[in-house]
C-alpha cells in the first residue's frame, strides 16, 4: 500500500542482511531501528513480501487508527515503515497477530525514532526481535577489503593484509562523507552539504516530533556542536552544557539532558559505555561513557569542518577517525551479538575499544598514524596484564587499528589492523 522508495537503484549488500534474515526465522516480528537515511527501508524491502509506508501514505495511517486489519494484512513478512508514527495501533495489532498466527517471520517494523512509550514494548518479549542499524561501514561502502575479519580475530585467527590503499586524505574524505547510502555517489562537497542539511532537519523539525518541548533549533545546534567537539571523549553533561552556552542564554544541565535524550531517541548519537570487568589490581574503574555520533560525518557537519581544516589538524581528526572505527566495529560485532565498550581506570590507563561476546573478548587501540603502534601495543599488553583472566578469560585478540599501513601480527602477539582491511 502506498508508493515506496525507488527500487530500481542498485542495492549494496549490508552486514544487517544476514542478521535480519536470521531473526525472521526465529521471531514473529522484527523491529529494525536506526537513524533516518541509514538504509533501513531498502534493506527491509529485500526480505519482505509486502510493504506499508506510513510516512508516505496518510490514508494508511488513518485506516490503521480505525481498523489495523484493513492495512496490516499483506503478504508476510510485511514491512511497516516508520511504524512509530502510529505506534500504539501498530504495536498492539502486530503483537496480537504474531500470537494468533504462531509463526515466525510475519512483520518487519522500521523506525527512525524511538516512541515515547518505549517501556511498553517490553510486553513483546518472545515475539519481537530488536535490531539497530547504522550507516554503512567502510566494508559495506567498498573502501575496506575486509581481509582482516573481526569474527576471525575473535576466533583466534591471525589474518594479514597488504598495505591499505587508503591514504589519510582518503580517510578524511570518507569521514566527511559518512556512511549514508545516498551520499556514496555524491562528490565530497555535495555530501558535506547534505549532511549539514540533515542536521538542520534534526534541529528544526525532527527533535520536536520526539519531544515538543525541545523547540529551540539554535540551542539544539549549539549542543550538537558541543558534542562534536567532544567526540571520543568522556561524556560529561555539565561540560557539554557549559560548552553549549549562548551569548545571553546559558544552558542548564537539565536542559542539556533533555536535548541529549531527544538526540538519542532520534538515534543520531550513540554513547560508548565503559567496560565492567574484574581486575588483578586495585585500580578503580571509571564508568563514564564516551561521546559518539552514529556516524562521524555528523560531527564534521556540526563543526562545519572542511577536508582542508581536518588535514591541517590531524590531532583533532584523530578523534573523528576513532569514532569512524567505533562505528565500523559496532557494525561488524552485530552478527556476533557483541557489545562495544571502552576501558579507563584510576591509574590513567585507557583502551579505546573492548569487543565482548558471550564467550570471548578482545581489546583494540585506534591510532591514525603507524608511528604510534609501539606505544599502543605496550598499552594493550599492560591492560591485559591487569585483567583477572581467571574470571574473564584471556583476550582472544589485542589489536591496533590504524589508518594506513600493513596488516600483520607483531612478535609480541599484538595484531596491527589497517581500517581499510577491517571487516565483519
Amino acid at each position: 500500500m502506498g508508493s515506496g522508495p525507488d527500487r530500481s537503484q542498485h542495492y549494496r549488500p549490508r552486514v544487517m542482511d544476514a542478521i535480519l534474515a536470521g531473526r525472521l526465522r526465529s521471531s514473529g516480528a522484527v523491529l529494525l531501528e536506526g537513524p533516518k537515511a541509514c538504509g533501513k527501508t531498502f534493506t527491509a524491502e529485500q526480505m519482505t513480501g509486502s510493504q506499508v509506508y506510513l510516512d508516505l501514505d496518510p490514508a494508511a495511517r488513518t485506516a490503521i487508527r480505525i481498523d489495523p486489519t484493513l492495512v496490516l494484512n499483506g503478504e508476510p513478512p510485511q514491512l511497516i515503515d516508520e511504524w512509530q508514527l502510529e505506534a500504539t495501533s501498530v504495536w498492539n495489532h502486530v503483537r496480537n497477530e504474531v500470537n494468533r498466527r504462531a509463526r515466525p517471520g510475519q512483520f518487519v517494523l522500521t523506525g527512525s525514532a524511538v516512541p515515547d512509550d518505549d517501556a511498553a514494548r517490553h510486553t513483546g518479549a518472545g515475539r519481537f526481535a530488536r535490531l539497530r542499524m547504522r550507516p554503512m561501514s567502510l566494508y559495506e561502502s567498498g573502501e575496506s577489503t575486509g581481509a582482516m575479519s573481526l569474527s576471525a580475530l575473535l576466533d583466534g585467527g591471525r589474518p594479514t593484509s597488504p598495505a591499505s590503499a587508503l591514504t589519510v586524505h582518503d580517510l578524511v574524505g570518507v569521514t566527511v562523507r559518512g556512511g549514508w547510502p545516498l551520499c556514496l555517489d555524491l562528490d565530497l562537497a555535495d555530501a558535506a552539504r547534505a549532511n549539514r542539511d540533515y542536521l538542520r532537519s534534526i534541529v528544526e523539525v525532527d527533535i520536536t516530533r520526539v519531544d515538543p518541548a525541545r523547540n529551540d533549533p539554535a540551542r539544539a545546534l549549539r549542543l550538537l556542536r558541543a558534542l562534536a567537539r567532544n567526540v571520543a571523549m568522556d561524556h560529561k553533561v555539565a561540560r557539554l552544557a557549559s560548552s553549549a552556552d549562548g551569548d545571553d542564554s546559558p544552558m542548564a544541565r537539565t536542559t542539556a539532558y533533555d536535548y541529549l535524550g531527544a538526540f538519542e531517541r532520534l538515534m543520531v548519537t550513540e554513547l560508548q559505555p565503559a567496560w565492567s570487568t574484574h581486575l588483578r589490581s586495585r585500580a578503580r574503574l571509571r564508568t563514564a561513557p564516551r561521546t559518539h555520533f552514529v556516524d562521524p560525518s555528523l560531527a564534521v557537519a556540526a563543526l562545519d569542518a572542511s577536508p582542508v581544516h581536518l588535514l591541517r589538524d590531524l590531532n583533532a581528526f584523530g578523534y573523528l577517525f576513532e569514532s569512524l572505527v567505533i562505528r565500523d566495529i559496532r557494525i561488524y560485532s552485530d552478527p556476533l551479538d557483541g557489545t562495544v565498550t571502552h576501558y579507563r581506570d584510576g591509574d590513567g590507563l585507557e583502551v579505546d575499544v573492548i569487543v565482548s561476546t558471550a564467550d570471548r573478548w578482545g581489546a583494540f587501540e585506534v591510532k591514525l598514524g603507524t608511528a604510534q603502534i609501539d606505544e599502543a601495543a605496550a598499552k594493550l599488553l599492560a591492560f591485559a596484564d591487569k585483567v583477572d583472566t581467571s574470571r574473564m578469560g584471556s583476550p582472544a585478540v589485542l589489536g591496533v587499528v590504524t589508518g594506513t599501513g600493513y596488516g600483520y601480527t607483531r612478535p609480541d602477539g599484538v595484531v596491527v589492523i589497517p581500517v581499510g582491511a577491517l571487516g565483519p
